[in-house]
C-alpha cells in the first residue's frame, strides 16, 4: 500500500479503488486463502440459489397453471393442491436455510477481510497476518458482527414499514392525479436515498464492530458519525458495487439459468460467473475496510497503530482487553 492511514482522507473514488487493489496484491497469498475458504463458498451459494429458486418456481407455476383447468373438488385438484403446498413448503425451507448460510459466510468473510486489512495497517510482524491466526480470530469477531447485523436489520425493517405506511397514505390522499404521481416519485427518490444511507452506515458499522469497542446500535451510531462528510463518495461506491452484483446475477440468469447453450458451455459460464463474483465480493470487502480508515482520517482522528494492534491481539488472547482510557483512536485537536 502506498498511503498511510492518515493520508487516506485525500483519496477520491479512483484512489480508494487503487488503494484497495494494492492491498489485495500485497496480501495476495492470504487473500487467496480467504477467498478459497470463505468467499468462493459465499459466491457459489448465491449463484446456486438462483438456479434452484428458478427450478422450484417453475414447478410451482406449472402446477398452478394446471390447477386452473382442473375440475373443482376432483381428486386431481386435491393432488395438485397437495403438490403445490409441498413445493411452497420446500421453497420456503430452502430460502430459510439459504439465508442462514448466506449470512454466516457473509459475516465470516467480512470478519476475515476487515481483520486482515487492519492488521496490515498496524505494520505488525507477518505472523499476525498468517492464515491460521486470521481463522482463529474470525469466530470471535463473528459474534460482534452478528449483533450489528441484527440491529441494522431491525432498523432497516422499521424503515421499510414506515415507508410503506407513507406511500399508502400518500396514494390515498393525492390519488392518481399528476400531482399525486409527482409526489410518489419524490417519495420514491427519498426512499432510495434513505435505503442507500442505511446501507452505507451498515457496511461501515461492520468494520467498526471489529476495530472498535462498539457493536449493534452503538456501532451504527459510530458509523453514522464517521461517514458524515464522506457520504457522497461512500454512496457512489456502494451503488457501483451493487450494480456489479446485479450485473453478474443477470448474466448468470441469462447464460446459465434460462440460456439454451449446451451443458458444457453453461458450466464454463457458471465457472466464469463464480470467479467474477468472488473477485467482486473480495474487492467490495476491502474497499469497505479502506472506507473506514478514510473516514477516520477525514475527521482528523489519528490512527494509533500500537493501540490498534493491541486491540486486534485481544481476539487472539495475546493481550488483555483495553481499558476505557486506552482508546484506539484519539481525536486530534486542529
Amino acid at each position: 500500500m502506498d498511503c498511510e492511514p492518515e493520508e487516506l482522507q485525500f483519496l477520491g473514488i479512483i484512489g480508494i479503488y487503487r488503494e484497495a487493489s494494492k492491498l489485495i496484491v500485497s496480501l495476495r497469498r492470504l487473500f487467496s486463502q480467504i477467498t478459497a475458504t470463505l468467499i468462493v463458498q459465499l459466491s457459489a451459494l448465491f449463484l446456486a440459489q438462483i438456479e434452484i429458486s428458478y427450478y422450484l418456481f417453475t414447478e410451482i407455476d406449472r402446477n398452478e397453471d394446471a390447477l386452473e383447468f382442473t375440475p373443482a373438488g376432483s381428486p386431481s385438484e386435491r393432488r395438485l393442491l397437495h403438490r403445490i403446498y409441498s413445493e411452497w413448503s420446500a421453497f420456503l425451507l430452502f430460502k430459510s436455510l439459504y439465508l442462514v448460510a448466506l449470512l454466516s459466510f457473509s459475516l465470516l468473510s467480512t470478519a476475515a477481510v476487515v481483520y486482515t486489512i487492519a492488521s496490515a495497517y498496524t505494520a505488525k510482524d507477518d505472523l499476525l497476518l498468517s492464515y491460521r491466526k486470521v481463522l482463529s480470530v474470525v469466530p470471535k469477531v463473528w459474534r460482534r458482527l452478528a449483533h450489528t447485523f441484527l440491529s441494522a436489520f431491525v432498523f432497516l425493517l422499521a424503515f421499510n414499514l414506515f415507508a410503506i405506511v407513507v406511500f399508502v397514505f400518500a396514494i390515498l390522499i393525492v390519488g392518481d392525479s399528476i400531482a399525486g404521481i409527482i409526489c410518489v416519485i419524490i417519495l420514491g427518490l427519498g426512499y432510495l436515498a434513505g435505503l442507500i444511507w442505511i446501507s452505507v452506515v451498515w457496511h461501515v458499522a461492520s468494520v467498526v464492530s471489529v476495530l472498535e469497542d462498539a457493536r449493534g446500535l452503538d456501532a451504527m451510531r459510530r458509523s453514522r458519525e464517521l461517514v458524515r462528510g464522506k457520504m457522497g463518495v461512500a454512496a457512489v461506491i456502494f451503488v457501483k458495487m451493487n450494480m456489479a452484483f446485479v450485473g453478474i446475477e443477470l448474466a448468470f440468469r441469462r447464460l446459465v439459468v434460462v440460456g439454451t447453450a449446451p451443458l458444457v458451455a453453461k458450466l464454463v459460464y457458471a465457472a466464469a460467473m463464480l470467479v467474477l463474483m468472488s473477485a467482486v465480493v473480495l474487492f467490495a470487502l476491502v474497499v469497505q475496510s479502506v472506507m473506514y480508515f478514510l473516514c477516520k482520517s477525514y475527521h482528523h482522528e489519528s490512527i494509533d497503530k500500537s493501540a490498534l494492534a493491541d486491540h486486534l491481539e485481544v481476539y487472539l488472547g495475546e493481550y488483555m482487553p483495553l481499558k476505557e482510557k486506552d482508546v484506539q483512536m484519539e481525536q486530534l485537536r486542529v
